[in-house]
């Protein structure tokens, strides 16, 4: 350009010096001219460079796999990954790799990262921790690309484990242990494995109707009209089931059934089952067993269950489940699509499930049972009740008894009966599923005495002398408030506190309960507390906490103040209180003891396997009774005196009884019903030569009898006390129940 202007203005200055005259017109003209340029380096374009951490795709990935947020780990994958394999595919991968595998967690520990522009793998170790396989550990090295824009896992199922790569799965084959034994102290059987004969009917074979029905009865416990009925509607050719009975049972009445296999008794099926004691002993505490709860599955499934075996559903059947179970073993395999075995990823053997030794003596259980039932069958009016008896010094249950109570074979869902008699116990108005020494609440009545006179006492308001004047009315609330004593024919006179638990005299102990509620109206409550009750024992079967009321109870529960009357109703165990017969045997045996609140237990001793020792239970405190030494002396001699003082409310129930026991009444109201009765104390309350001429200087036990709705603690209650302690000391002969003459 430059050139072409050059030659245009020497073009110019030559015109201009030769003048313009004959010359042509001038036209508008240049002469292009090309100049090579000077050869310089010119750079190649260059892609964007990728600037974003693989590493945090890859920590992103494993953790969402902690978390089980496999769709969250399928958006990490790479686009190219996607598109071979589908979001629901993919999460049903892993879904099926760890169900099958019964893994509980997954861990995720990064190794390594190497990084090279668009490509990058990540070293990562992957512990799955699993119910039954153990810890299954692989290292990984996983492939990351970058594309569209991001960071994605290059994917395939080696990823979910190295053996599962090409399409394989894994395969578990559970091998489960016997389920173990639950046994008295002494080893003998409460709960056990063992053969279950189902007998049925063919009615069309019968040959002697008579002689068969007989025999059944005899086996069944059934009355040939029973049976007889149970079959009726069944066709000539139909087998009919009629019962269930012990391999034991079978062959101590072999003799008895096989005269009639084949002649309407079918030939009986042989099947492994759970057993129980003749009669259920302590069906309450043993419990029973049953098929996993729909709501309860994904639970056992993550330990390591299959979904269909029989489980512990009450009692010390779920509280001891995994000692009861063992531990689960088997091998997890990989096999191909076809099914085929590729490989065993791990191999683990069964642990031997552990037997759970209680502290129960069958024959004292069972005695004690028979007694509760023989009691309230016989007594009119009676329905209902409980008997503890506890071992004062470390908190062992000796013996347990609700009454009504139930068969615990009910619940076996391969008994084609079942169904209909476990229907009849679920429905049945009496509950017999409720195991009432420690799921029942009650008011306690005059029981409750023994906590008010302590409080009195530790408050320094009374002594044990301290002097009341009983008249049988009391009007300390007002005169619109009137209450009478149970004894109302001029009430009890002028009587000690510690006489006037002696003689249960509640006009005395409705002064103390205003006294006390006007000088700290939570000292009362609080008391009660300190004695063990408003609260859970510790034992190791499903129990009630009762209730104690204070005043912050009441405004958030009842939305109103706390009143003198609630008080006054407290001091004699009315009104809101609640307590159950197994918290009234730890207080009472703590005070026979001196004043330690045990755990109660029954629980002896965990049985040696899987390689572990027996294991014995120890005695556990809850703590100790928040009284004083001479206040606990005033209850040993005012309770002495109950049973043992002619003024004693009790004293007539124990006459000629040669082991003195020590206790208190309870009549409990529960209008519109008749009153609960009660009776708790402990024995020997005195030295005690026993026939071989052995001296038994302390108290050994606590009882407490509680009947419902029976009437007066007294008269009934008490000499049920009586009763167990005969039992338990074999004194002879027992002193008949005095309603029944037994």
């Amino acid at each position: 350009m430059k050139r072409q202007i050059y030659l245009l203005s020497l073009l110019i200055f030559m015109l201009a010096a030769c003048g313009a005259e004959g010359l042509p017109a001038i036209q508008d003209a240049y002469e292009e001219v090309t100049v090579t340029p000077t050869p310089v380096d010119t750079p190649e374009p260059t892609s964007i460079p990728v600037l974003e951490d693989a590493g945090g795709i890859g920590r992103a990935f494993y953790r969402a796999w902690e978390l089980n947020d496999f769709l969250g780990m399928y958006s990490l994958l790479a686009p190219q990954s996607q598109l071979l394999v589908g979001s629901q595919d993919f999460v049903q991968r892993y879904d099926e790799a760890m169900r099958e595998a019964n893994v509980r967690t997954v861990t995720a520990q990064p190794l390594s990262l190497i990084q090279e522009g668009d490509q990058a793998k990540m070293g990562v170790r992957v512990t799955w921790e699993t119910a039954v396989f153990g810890d299954i550990i692989r290292d990984f090295n996983v492939p990351l690309t970058y594309q569209d824009g991001r960071w994605g896992i290059v994917w395939d199922e080696g990823l979910i484990l190295p053996e599962l790569a090409g399409g394989h799965y894994l395969l578990q084959n559970i091998r489960v242990p016997a389920r173990a034994n639950i046994y008295d102290k002494e080893g003998r059987a409460l709960a056990y494995q063992g053969t279950a004969l189902k007998l049925g009917i063919i009615p069309g074979d019968i040959e002697d109707e008579t002689g068969l029905l007989n025999a059944l009865s005899m086996v069944l416990g059934d009355t040939p009209e029973e049976i007889q009925e149970s079959y009726a509607a069944a066709q000539p050719d139909w087998y009919w089931p009629i019962g269930e009975i012990s391999e034991s049972v079978m062959q101590e009445n072999a003799a008895l059934l096989q005269p009639y296999i084949g002649k309407g008794l079918a030939p009986p099926e042989q099947r492994l089952t759970r057993l129980y004691a003749p009669q259920g002993a302590a069906p309450h505490i043993v419990g029973y067993v049953g098929a996993i709860p729909v709501e309860k599955s994904e639970e056992y499934l993550e330990q390591g269950y299959t979904g269909d075996e029989t489980v512990g559903l009450a009692g010390l059947e779920a509280w001891g489940e995994d000692y009861l179970n063992g531990e689960r073993g088997g091998t997890l395999n990989v096999v191909g699509s076809s099914g085929d075995y590729v490989t065993t990823i791990v191999e683990i053997a069964p642990q031997q499930a552990r037997s759970i030794y209680t502290t129960l003596d069958y024959e004292f259980q069972a005695a004690v049972e028979q007694t509760l039932a023989q009691a309230i069958e016989t007594y009119p009016g009676a329905s209902a009740g409980s008997i503890v008896v506890m071992d004062v010094n470390n908190g062992d249950v000796k013996a347990i008894a609700s009454y009504p109570s139930y068969d615990p074979a009910v619940f076996n869902a391969l008994d084609d009966e079942a169904l209909t008699r476990l229907s009849a116990v679920m429905n049945d108005p009496q509950r017999p599923l409720l195991n009432r020494p420690t799921q029942g609440a009650y008011p306690s009545g005059s029981l409750f005495k023994i906590i008010t006179l302590s409080a009195a006492i530790e408050s320094g308001l009374y002594t044990a002398d301290t002097r009341y004047t009983s008249t049988g009315v009391w009007s300390g609330l007002g005169e619109n408030f009137i209450k009478y004593d149970w004894q109302r024919e001029g009430g009890h006179g002028t009587i000690s506190m510690r006489q006037a638990l002696v003689v249960s005299c509640n006009s005395c102990f409705y002064d103390a309960g205003m006294n006390l509620d006007n000088w700290d109206n939570t000292f009362l409550p609080n008391m009660a507390k300190g004695f063990g009750l408003g609260a859970e024992t510790g034992i190791e079967v499903s129990e009630s906490a009762g209730l104690i009321p204070d005043p912050e109870w009441k405004i958030n529960n009842i939305g109103e103040g706390w009143a003198t009357g609630d008080a006054v109703n407290m001091a004699i165990g009315q009104g809101f209180v609640q307590v159950t017969p197994l918290q009234f045997a730890t207080l009472i045996s703590a005070i026979a003891n001196g004043g330690t609140l045990y755990k109660p237990s029954v629980v002896d001793r965990i049985g040696a396997g899987a390689g572990l020792p027996e294991e014995p239970f120890a005695p556990q405190e809850n703590g100790q009774l928040p009284i004083s030494p001479s206040t606990l002396d005033t209850l040993h001699d005012a309770m002495f005196d109950v049973a043992n003082n002619g003024s004693g409310t009790a004293t007539h129930q124990f006459l000629e009884l040669p082991i003195q026991v020590a206790g208190k009444t309870g009549t409990a109201e529960d209008p519109p019903r008749n009153s609960h009765a009660w009776f708790a104390g402990y024995a020997p309350a005195a030295p005690y030569a026993q026939s071989d001429g052995t001296i038994i200087a302390d108290p050994e036990i606590a009882i407490v009898v509680m009947i419902e709705n029976a009437g007066e603690g007294s008269a009934v209650a008490a000499p049920i006390f009586r009763r167990v302690v005969e039992l338990y000391y074999n004194i002879q002969p027992q002193r008949p129940l005095p309603w029944s003459g037994q």
